[in-house]
């Protein structure tokens, strides 16, 4: 049996061994022996164990047998609990993390988790994503709110779907968008030639991105980014169309020179407040983070350039 898909964000930089225990559930020793048989494939050339593991390149792992079944959910490292009452549960997502299982991916996610850790979330939705009113890329660390009950999920589904939902991130981005304060208003879809990634399409979804320049380094902007639609990529897809994109974000067309300099194995892209009516109370509620490591030494690096 032969597994094909392409290369999920989270899994940036990863050793292929590494990164296929995660994405297939496997043991790392099993992954390895695959790779060191010549049985794994990164667009179409034989990669070891060792080698690293590209966002969107395609994968191929030729598996002699069944995979084995993912662990038990379990605690996810680093995954902070903000705020937590009767109603929703907010948490702040390290990069490498799913909100909910899918397909091809066997690594650790929101709602495993928060089950893990005893948490019991609403049942509404799909059985793979109970709880689950919006979602982060695996690529993209920030915070998340996770309904527990199902009158959260309703009302919280709702305010997504009518944008009332304050999405507050912060991204850094190559060269320095003109105008420094604007609004990009671009229709985003499946990309016309890689299924895995997305791009403006005539014909693609209204998606609407409002940003302001915060500060500006001899190579790239940190921006302050103000989400009104909620498409799929739709930060990256949109700078990367303005020619400005996420640093790091190799799949949208980040400068691989300046990612190495700075560290970077992943977009430099953060969920940094999160504001929305409470559900039980009516009463508006904003919920804020700080920049992870990874990103604030790439931040720090930038500074340290001028």
């Amino acid at each position: 049996m032969t597994k094909q898909l392409p290369v999920p964000d989270g899994l940036a930089g990863e050793r292929v061994d590494a990164g296929l225990a995660r994405l297939l559930g496997l043991s790392r020793t099993r992954t390895a022996e695959l790779a060191a048989a010549g049985k794994v494939w990164l667009d179409g050339a034989v990669v070891g164990k060792s080698d690293r593991l590209v966002p969107g390149a395609w994968l191929e792992v030729d598996l002699d047998e069944a995979p084995v079944a993912a662990p038990p959910p379990e605690p996810v490292p680093g995954m902070r609990i903000v705020h937590d009452d009767d109603e929703l549960v907010v948490v702040d997502k390290p990069v490498g993390v799913a909100a909910h299982p899918s397909p091809g991916w066997a690594g650790p996610t929101v709602v495993g988790a928060l089950a893990a850790s005893g948490f019991r979330v609403a049942t509404s939705g799909p059985a793979e994503r109970q709880g689950i009113v919006h979602r982060l890329d695996a690529g993209t660390s920030g915070l998340m709110v996770v309904a527990k009950s199902e009158r959260a999920y309703t009302v919280l589904k709702r305010a997504f779907k009518e944008r009332t939902v304050d999405k507050i991130y912060h991204a850094v981005v190559q060269g320095h968008p003109e105008p420094t304060v604007g609004t990009i208003d671009a229709p985003i879809g499946r990309h016309p030639s890689a299924d895995f990634k997305f791009a403006v399409v005539a014909g693609g979804k209204p998606s609407v991105t409002h940003y302001e320049v915060l500060e500006m380094f001899p190579a790239a902007s940190l921006v302050e980014v103000h989400l009104e639609t909620g498409r799929t990529h739709q930060i990256r897809v949109h700078f990367a169309a303005l020619r400005h994109p996420c640093a790091g974000d190799s799949m949208y067309g980040a400068d691989p020179t300046l990612s190495a300099r700075l560290g970077l194995r992943r977009q430099w892209l953060h969920a940094m407040r999160l504001g929305f009516d409470h559900p039980a109370t009516g009463d508006r509620v904003e919920y804020s983070s700080t920049y992870p490591d990874d990103l604030a030494r790439a931040l720090e690096a930038l500074g340290e350039a001028r």
